[in-house]
C-alpha cells in the first residue's frame, strides 16, 4: 500500500470550498459579494480539503479520517478551480504541477462545466453527440497525461452528478431550453465508468450514483446542492463527495 506523499486536487468546484463555505456561512463579506475567493477568507470546507485535513469544528466524529492523519507528512495542493473545463484543466492546472516518481495522489472532477457549455449552445444532435465525443476523447488525453506525469501515483477520477435527479431540469440552468439531454450525460459518465475500470492507477468514484436523489426530488432542506446555485456542492454535499473518495481508496486498500 503506498504511502501518499501528495494530494493533488484538480478540476471544477466540485473540488473547491467556495460554495461549500458561502452554504455554511464561514466566508468573509467581500468573497460572498464578489464570488472570488482570494478577495477573503474562505473556510476550508470544500470536498479536497476535507478529504486533506477533516474540520473538527463540523464533523467531529471524523477526527483523524484524513489524509494528513493516515499518511504522516503529506503535502497538499489544490489547484481546482470555479467553472473549470477540461481545456482549463490542460491550460492553467496541468502547468503548476510537479511531476515525480513519488506515489502521488490525485482526485479529478471535471467534465460537467464542458457538457453544460454545449447544452447551453443548443447545438443540432449530430453536433451535440460529436461535441459530446469530442469531450470524452479529451477527458482520455487528460487521464493519460496525468498518468504520464505521475507513473507511480493514483488517480481517482469522479463521474459528474445530476442534480435534476433525472428529470432534466435545474431551476436556474438553461430553464428556457426544456429538460436537458441527460443521455449525453449518461453517456460520459459511462466512459469514464469503463475508463477508470480498464486503466491501471485509476479508481472510479461515482458522484453521480451517489448523488442521485439528493438533488431537486427531495425538499431545499435535504438536498446536497447550494441552495443559490444547484450546480453546486453545499457543505454537505462537499463532505459526501470527501466521504466517496475515502470509500473509493478503502475499497482499494490504500488507506
Amino acid at each position: 500500500m503506498p504511502d501518499f506523499t501528495r494530494y493533488i486536487a484538480l478540476g471544477d468546484s466540485m473540488s473547491i470550498d467556495l460554495y461549500p463555505a458561502l452554504d455554511a456561512g464561514e466566508i468573509d463579506v467581500a468573497v460572498a459579494l464578489e464570488r472570488v475567493a482570494s478577495a477573503g477568507h474562505v473556510a476550508r470546507l470544500g470536498a479536497a480539503s476535507l478529504l486533506y485535513e477533516n474540520s473538527e469544528d463540523h464533523y467531529p466524529d471524523r477526527v483523524g479520517d484524513d489524509l494528513s492523519s493516515l499518511c504522516s507528512g503529506i503535502e497538499f495542493q489544490n489547484l481546482a478551480t470555479d467553472g473549470a473545463t477540461i481545456g482549463e484543466v490542460f491550460g492553467e492546472q496541468n502547468p503548476q504541477l510537479e511531476p515525480g516518481d513519488d506515489p502521488v495522489l490525485l482526485t479529478l472532477t471535471v467534465g460537467g462545466n464542458d457538457l453544460l457549455s454545449a447544452f447551453g449552445n443548443r447545438p443540432r444532435r449530430p453536433i451535440l453527440d460529436k461535441i459530446a465525443a469530442d469531450v470524452a476523447e479529451a477527458y482520455d488525453l487528460l487521464v493519460d497525461t496525468l498518468r504520464g506525469l505521475f507513473p507511480q501515483g493514483t488517480l481517482i477520477v469522479t463521474t459528474v452528478y445530476d442534480p435534476s435527479d433525472r428529470s432534466g431540469r435545474i431551476p436556474g440552468v438553461y430553464d428556457e431550453l426544456g429538460p436537458l439531454p441527460l443521455d449525453v450525460l449518461d453517456g460520459f459518465n459511462d466512459h469514464i465508468r469503463v475508463l477508470a475500470l480498464g486503466t491501471p492507477g485509476v479508481l472510479l468514484a461515482d458522484a453521480y450514483t451517489h448523488f442521485l436523489g439528493h438533488g431537486v426530488s427531495v425538499a431545499e432542506q435535504d438536498r446536497w446542492y447550494w441552495r443559490r446555485s444547484l450546480i453546486e456542492p453545499s457543505a454537505r454535499g462537499a463532505s459526501e463527495i470527501r466521504d466517496l473518495w475515502l470509500s473509493t481508496l478503502r475499497d482499494a486498500r490504500l488507506v
